[in-house]
């Protein structure tokens, strides 16, 4: 049973997992809902909330509180495995998510709702004791979740060694499912496979089960998930200064793990002429083995295309030594950068992504063409959809060591920037931006789908 209403704006507590790629969409989406007239309370860990968001001055619409994890000192780089930060995070996280509930009603803080990150299932159940209505939030897409819930049910064997065929989406092969349904190999990790498997367990317990897409995008999976569950779909979560432009203050996440030198990537994309430059970047998270970055480098260098590469400071030393010492004029390596503003920079033709999530809505939403590189968790189905459903962009083909080689990645590249399915690329990539803007536009599905979940809190 929910808490009793008053007249006062309903308060919502926001609870993302504690990184950049789920922070990020559920951020945005409370500043929708701040927008809208609700009050919106961010739930981090102590952790974050001293190195990450103190350093910020983006998230000062959202109130933010912070709870333990057991790793206040150094988050999740103080666990010793994947396996011993989850288990530490849900024992110590429900005491402290509790005791902050608790603090807040002693305040005289009324909460109409906890909305909480799929991989955070155990915020349900502490919702739930405290008698408050909970939200699920899936940050990953519809058809990734969509693939996970059939493994969690049974239906699709774990590991997948033949094509997978699920209601709303065409059939996959095997190695175009998530890697944790089909590689029980590197990357391969018993703790994480457990968590995306398992955000289902309580799902059917949730008072709304929200998602960062939007409707046009996945509109046959999302009417088959709509059978089961009481969906809000309301993405793509982008800042609204990227999308409809209704919130003129919002052209930012506000969270950013990495610092970036904006003057020195913005300046040189101001240089190079319209759609010349290949922008490569592999999100937050990836690591290349020096092999795969060794033929990445050379692939640039013999494309003879300008290009901007995102190499994370601990990744530079895998860079071969004399493309480093390479100074030719047309690439840029940076450490970090905002990748919006590169995306919407007019001199960018093709981002050559991993396929995270995040990458793959914002390549959409700012209609930009993609060469996907897919390398692990839900990536390489994201990188299908880019390429099969939605239509903008190719993937490149990795070798039976997995190595996507030097040719292969030309040739993708060449494609984009100059070939044919480059031009239907294009095409596809800005009717979906336009999609995407109309979505979150006034009375778009996702902007209705955000007024009709405020509507039930005040009810």
């Amino acid at each position: 049973m929910a808490e009793k209403q008053s007249d006062k704006a309903p308060h919502i507590l926001l609870f993302p997992y504690p990184s950049q790629g789920h922070m990020n969409p559920i951020i945005e989406f409370g500043k929708r809902l701040i927008s809208k007239g609700v009050k919106v309370t961010l739930i981090t860990t102590i952790y974050i909330s001293n190195t990450v968001i103190s350093h910020n001055n983006d998230t000062t619409s959202l109130e933010i509180q912070a709870i333990s994890d057991g790793f206040d000192e150094h988050g999740y780089a103080g666990a010793s495995s994947s396996d011993d930060y989850l288990k530490k995070f849900k024992k110590v996280g429900s005491k402290s998510l509790g005791d902050l509930i608790n603090k807040l009603r002693s305040e005289g803080s009324s909460i109409n709702a906890i909305v909480y990150d799929s991989f955070i299932t155990w915020a349900l159940d502490v919702a739930i004791e405290f008698g408050i209505n909970g939200g699920t939030f899936f940050t990953q897409a519809c058809a990734v979740n969509n693939i996970y819930y059939h493994v969690y049910k049974g239906l699709i064997p774990v590991p997948s060694v033949s094509s997978v065929s699920v209601p709303g989406l065409p059939n996959f092969e095997y190695w175009e499912t998530p890697s944790f349904v089909h590689n029980y190999g590197p990357y391969y990790y018993p703790s994480w496979t457990e968590i995306v498997f398992n955000q289902f367990t309580n799902i059917d317990q949730a008072r709304w089960v929200f998602t960062n897409t939007f409707y046009k995008l996945e509109e046959e999976v999302i009417e088959w998930m709509k059978k089961m569950w009481p969906m809000k779909v309301v993405g793509p979560t982008l800042p609204s200064m990227y999308l409809d432009k209704r919130l003129e203050d919002d052209n930012d996440y506000g969270i950013n793990l990495f610092k970036a030198n904006h003057n020195e990537y913005l300046n040189w994309l101001n240089d190079k002429p319209k759609g010349s430059v290949v922008y490569v970047a592999f999100g937050s998270n990836a690591k290349l083995g020096p092999e795969q970055m060794e033929e990445v480098a050379c692939a640039l260098n013999d494309s003879d295309v300008n290009y901007l590469w995102v190499v994370r400071g601990e990744e530079k030393g895998k860079l071969p030594k004399e493309f480093v010492e390479l100074k030719t004029g047309k690439g840029l390596i940076v450490s970090w950068c905002k990748q919006l503003d590169v995306l919407a920079h007019e001199s960018v033709g093709c981002f050559v992504t991993h396929c995270g999530f995040n990458s793959t809505l914002e390549a959409i939403s700012l209609g930009v063409p993609v060469v996907g590189m897919p390398q692990w968790t839900d990536q390489s189905t994201n990188g299908k959809c880019l390429e099969d459903i939605w239509g903008v962009g190719v993937r490149v083909k990795a070798d039976e060591r997995g190595i996507v080689k030097r040719q292969n990645i030309v040739s993708c590249m060449k494609e984009i920037m100059e070939g044919e399915r480059g031009v239907v690329a294009q095409k596809n990539a800005r009717k979906w931006m336009e999609l995407a803007k109309e979505a979150v536009s006034e009375g778009g599905s996702s902007d209705k789908d955000m007024d009709g979940f405020i509507c039930e809190l005040k009810q």
